[in-house]
């Protein structure tokens, strides 16, 4: 039955759910962390090995928070990781890529109009380009580079510039944001399971043993949750690109995400500034306005296929199957009555710029391809169209779900 479709939506629903609670969590403790790291201050009867301490009032209770530069000569009883958090957004945020790119990749990676790709290469490139990434960040880290701060984070957005402009070219807008998210996503996580936490567990061991830790594994965790840091921000906006059309409909896309990286660091720098000094340097305000003015011009950009192409390209063997179906021409005369005067190349309800979602659906190929949310958002449920623009009877949804229905249940 197709609605184990319904049942599919639910799956990734869930897990997107768990992804955004993790990440919320683990945002939540590593701007606390920056926060009181930069917060710190001096105080004479400071226990030896102490670097600085904060007092802080939350909740109606007084907190006193003492940072140890090192490590404290003895280990303490109770010692809370806090590491789960990147862990679980990742493997919940992996297992959605899959969910949505690799099972749906047929409509939500691949792009016809850019590459030419069988759904096993853009699943071999979507995932091996994320390995690669980490490796190349993490050779560079290791180098010499590690000691010229400044520099490794110039090549770091350089590599960015480079991934986004690369998957640009091969996977659909959608996509390609969301991918660049994860490549950076995947650098924080892997950097907090293969850094961070390896260096402190060293730190630990010492002092159980009763020797004295090396400073070069705080340097190194320090590196590391740095780059964190800079990098939350972008990840976030690309993470929630794939609901705005206007950040990935345009062939500028790739110069939008790049710019946001540097939104990125004018906003933290800002901030870090402030808990360090009280105050922030208010340039960085001006400087992250005028990034957005030139992304919002560049999103209005019009790119991507045009109708005319749309209905001269040969159909993909997914959206042939469908178009090629008893009940394609009634679903498709449903749809073109009920969804195209929002769902267009040039949408013309109200003052909108972009399709939602930047799903079009004029041509018989738009509305092939689409077919399993058309059934979703259309058939199976009331999702849309919005009921303020048009009353879309039974009868029409019906003719929707049974045009999909008959597809999957013939193979």
């Amino acid at each position: 039955m197709y609605d184990l479709a319904i049942l599919w939506d639910w799956i990734a629903f869930s897990v997107r759910w768990l992804h955004v609670i993790t990440a919320m969590a683990w945002i939540g403790a590593s701007f606390f962390f920056i926060a009181l790291d930069l917060g710190l201050k001096k105080a004479p009867d400071m226990p030896a090995g102490v670097h600085g301490e904060e007092w802080q009032v939350h909740g109606g209770g007084f907190y006193h928070i003492q940072k140890y530069l090192v490590a404290p000569e003895n280990m303490p009883e109770h010692l809370i990781w806090h590491k789960w958090q990147s862990y679980i957004t990742w493997v919940s945020g992996a297992a959605l890529l899959m969910i949505v790119y690799w099972v749906g990749g047929e409509l939500f990676l691949l792009d016809p109009t850019k590459a030419e790709l069988q759904l096993w290469q853009g699943i071999v490139i979507s995932g091996g380009s994320l390995t690669i990434g980490w490796l190349a960040y993490d050779w560079m880290c290791k180098s010499k580079l590690g000691e010229q701060p400044t520099l490794l984070m110039l090549l770091l957005f350089a590599i960015l510039v480079a991934m986004s402009w690369g998957y640009n070219q091969i996977f659909t807008g959608r996509a390609a944001l969301l991918h660049l998210g994860a490549f950076t996503a995947t650098i924080m996580t892997a950097n907090v399971f293969f850094q961070i936490m390896p260096n402190q567990r060293i730190v630990v061991a010492d002092l159980k043993a009763g020797r004295t830790p090396d400073a070069k594994y705080g340097k190194i965790a320090k590196l590391r949750s740095t780059h964190n840091n800079y990098l939350t921000l972008p990840v976030v906006f690309l993470m929630l690109s794939n609901h705005y059309p206007l950040s990935f409909g345009t062939e500028y896309a790739w110069i939008i995400a790049s710019l946001i990286f540097l939104t990125g660091v004018t906003i933290r720098h800002y901030f870090n500034t402030m808990h360090a000094t009280g105050a922030g340097p208010h340039w960085t305000w001006a400087v992250t306005v005028l990034l957005m003015i030139v992304i919002a011009w560049l999103s209005t950009v019009r790119t991507g296929e045009t109708y005319e192409q749309s209905e001269a390209r040969a159909l993909t063997h997914y959206e042939q199957k469908f178009a090629s179906a008893a009940g394609f021409e009634a679903a498709y005369d449903t749809v073109i009555g009920n969804c195209s005067m929002c769902h267009a190349r040039e949408p013309v309800w109200g003052n909108m710029q972009w399709a939602p979602k930047g799903v079009y659906l004029e041509t018989p190929a738009d509305v092939a391809r689409h077919a399993g949310q058309i059934y979703l958002q259309a058939g199976v449920s009331y999702a849309m169209p919005p009921p303020n623009a048009i009353q879309m009877d039974d009868e029409s949804r019906a003719t929707i779900v049974a045009w999909v229905r008959d597809v999957r249940a013939g193979g």
